[in-house]
């Protein structure tokens, strides 16, 4: 199986088998990687796994990974962005060290290397409107129109572009194109837009521009500046590989990086896109970029989830030549695996229902103290039995306890393990308990059991051979602390959200049980102390951390990911 695994791992991941070669070959001594967002939107999933790609390369390789911001595009950039994928990147477990580099760094020689396109003969000033432009690029079997300014001279194209640059002229009324061949069948490749007006304060440069280069002209550039030796991207940019090496073939650069594309992360029940992803947030479909239902990494952390099992899922799915889409449960299982390691075991209940142990005070091992509600003994409990280095806490335990309303059935199912009448069920680290009543309010609902309990079974167990196949969490009612918690579902509720009816859009498979709220539920009090880092196995309900809203006077906690078993689908009766 370990062989399996591993050829398999050789050959998807191709593009360390290329930096092997070129190792070998001598063509480089160093690998220089890179990893290039756009400051537009907060990074999803999706860039997780082109962050762990890129540093990964550059670990493993003792190479360099550049962090380098493609802020080209002062109309959707802001600091705030900026700020939160550097905080994402340090949060996954990578370093960029002092290669912190942005494509504005670049503005002066990029913009001298326009000139030399235009003195070459390979550039031009456009009048063209953007729509026009489109309409004159052609089709996939048909070729485009050459623009009417194409001829222009290059002096007269140079004296133009600078006087755009001076901020002469409004914006759309001109824009630079290379000149390379409006038949070629990549429609990349017919006179693409290299500059455009746009006169809009940028966050880094001020006012000093107003006129911007464009990502596709920027990028090949950036690559070559920093001396990236391989420059890794997504298959969308597969048919951009032309033009990214038409600029390096046309310029005098210091270096000659190689783009590779590998298949971008599509995860089931998921959208993976800033643009779209913007949208929720703008309209307020969601609160925020950090909503732990959005897919962000802002969002999977504030929900609890793990660098650990992130990392974990990338190295999964590995790097493909093709596009796939990556089942959501995958995530889940790294997830799990990885929280069953740390988190600490507790008892919480979700919709408690009242449970009076009737003869407890009064048993020969608990004599009866000046009243039944100073009656209390400290059980032991394991806090995680995957890690004996994690010890054990005392939780309380007295005369009345809530679990779960749920563990209980007046009329049993076959096969019914919990609570019903005459049926003994052990209390997890307590006691064996039978239920002898039920009381109802004037409704008929159920609002309390009454049951009595075996003294001889202490710490859930006893010597004389009983079986008792049913197990309940517990809290007891005296010290348990009264906590928000939130269950979380997938945003949306079909596999592929972007599957929609004629006449809508994504937002049509927004889930409207995304989220569920519980206000009245019961926690053992070591939650009291708790951090907001922690990550908890609350018995049979999931794992589950605090939410940043959460103070000391209102405890919040988010569900990160259920269990694997029945239990984690418990029906909540609000």
């Amino acid at each position: 199986m370990e062989n399996t695994e591993k050829k398999e791992l050789e050959i998807t991941n191709f593009i360390r088998q290329i930096i092997d070669t070129d190792l070998e070959t001598g063509k480089h001594k160093t690998i220089i990687t890179r990893f290039p967002p756009e400051p537009n939107g907060y990074l999803h999933i999706g860039h997780a796994k082109a962050i762990c790609h890129n540093f990964g390369i550059a670990r493993d390789y003792k190479g360099i990974c550049h962090l380098r911001f493609d802020d080209t595009n002062p109309v959707a950039e802001d600091v705030e962005y900026v700020d939160s994928i550097q905080d994402d990147v340090r949060w996954l477990g990578f370093d960029w060290g002092d290669n912190l580099f942005y494509a504005s760094d670049y503005f002066e020689k990029l913009y001298d290397f326009a000139e030399i396109l235009i003195k070459d003969g390979k550039a031009y000033i456009c009048e063209l409107s953007q729509p026009e432009i489109r309409a004159t690029r052609g089709t996939l079997t048909e070729p485009g129109k050459n623009s009417p300014f194409r001829d222009r001279s290059i002096d007269e194209n140079l004296e133009i572009f600078r006087r755009m640059k001076a901020g002469e002229f409004e914006e759309g009324s001109k824009c630079l194109r290379a000149k390379i061949n409006m038949a070629h069948p990549n429609i990349n490749m017919r006179d693409p837009v290299i500059y455009r007006i746009k006169k809009v304060t940028h966050h880094r440069t001020g006012d000093k521009w107003c006129i911007y280069p464009m990502y596709d002209y920027t990028h090949p550039l950036s690559d070559a500046l920093e001396k990236i030796t391989h420059s890794c991207c997504t298959l969308e940019f597969e048919d951009n590989r032309l033009l990214y090496d038409w600029y390096l073939d046309q310029l005098p650069i210091p270096a000659r990086p190689r783009q590779i594309e590998f298949a971008r992360l599509n995860l089931t029940y998921t959208v993976m896109s800033k643009r779209w992803l913007r949208n929720l947030v703008e309209n307020h479909y969601v609160d925020g970029w950090d909503d732990p239902r959005m897919p962000t990494i802002a969002g999977m952390r504030r929900r609890g989830f793990t660098p650990e099992a992130i990392r974990n899922f990338c190295d999964k799915i590995g790097v493909a030549k093709a596009n796939s889409v990556v089942d959501f449960e995958l995530l889940q299982f790294c997830l799990r695996d990885d929280l069953n390691l740390r988190a600490k075991r507790v008892m919480v209940v979700l919709d408690p229902l009242e449970v009076v142990i009737e003869n407890y005070p009064e048993s020969p091992l608990n004599p009866p103290l000046q009243s039944e509600a100073e009656q209390t003994e400290y059980l032991d409990a394991e806090n995680n039995p995957e890690d004996e280095s994690a010890g054990k806490r005392k939780i309380p335990f007295s005369k009345v306890i809530y679990i779960e309303k749920d563990d209980f059935r007046e009329v049993a199912p076959k096969g019914w393990h919990r609570f019903t009448l005459g049926a003994e069920v052990r209390l997890k680290h307590a006691y064996y308990v039978v239920c002898k009543e039920v009381v109802k309010d004037e409704n008929g609902n159920v609002i309390r059991l009454i049951c009595e309990y075996d003294p001889k079974s202490r710490g859930g167990w006893t010597n004389d051979g009983r079986k008792v196949k049913g197990t309940s969490h517990w809290v007891s009612a005296e010290h348990a602390v009264n906590i928000e918690v939130r269950l979380y579902e997938h945003l949306f509720d079909k596999v592929d959200p972007m599957n929609v009816e004629e006449g809508k859009d994504y937002t049509a498979n927004l889930n409207p049980n995304s989220l569920t709220v519980l206000t009245n539920c019961k926690a053992e009090p070591s939650l009291v102390d708790s951090e907001k880092s922690e990550k908890f196995q609350f018995l049979r309900q999931g794992y589950f951390c605090q939410d940043y809203d959460s103070t000391k006077e209102n405890l919040i906690f988010n569900r990160i990911v259920g269990l694997k078993d029945s239990w984690a689908k418990m029906e909540i009766k609000k």
